[in-house]
């Protein structure tokens, strides 16, 4: 499966970075490709979530879970159901010096091989976009809060 990973820093808590990513409802406030994104249940360490996008102007939507492991800082999603036929990973919230610097991984699988052989690097280009976009994003709330 096809696998991206990218990083950034933030200067504030990682405490306070990790729970601004929890709350996802408040996404397209302020990270413009994310349309909506709908808690459709919420357990005690996780929550069920809906969600649309926008890749190249085209919507995406899926269901997902996503658990907080609050102890280590860390957020795992899987999709449960959607336009992709996988889409999973985790991010982490890792503080030193007062600068949090946040991973995002992202393991996806668009569910048409032949799909993926003709477009295979501008797909992985746009994950890539998507997740670093979804960072920035993160960081201008974040330091903005401080």
């Amino acid at each position: 499966m096809p696998y991206v990973e990218t990083s950034i820093e933030i200067a504030a808590p990682a405490r306070t970075v990790y729970e601004l990513a929890k709350d996802q409802e408040r996404f397209p406030q302020f990270m413009p490709d994310v349309e909506s994104v709908v808690i459709v249940e919420r357990r005690p360490s996780s929550v069920l979530a809906r969600w649309k996008t926008l890749v190249e102007g085209a919507p995406i939507e899926w269901l997902e879970e996503d658990r907080f492991l609050d102890d280590a800082l860390r957020i795992e999603y899987a999709l449960l159901e959607g336009d992709l036929d996988r889409f999973e990973g985790a991010w982490s919230f890792d503080e030193r010096d007062g600068v949090t610097r946040v991973v995002l991984g992202v393991e996806y699988d668009f569910g048409v091989p032949t799909l993926a052989e003709l477009i295979g690097p501008t797909l992985h280009k746009k994950v890539k976009e998507n997740s670093e976009m979804m960072l920035a994003a993160l960081k201008e709330e974040a330091e903005r809060a401080q």
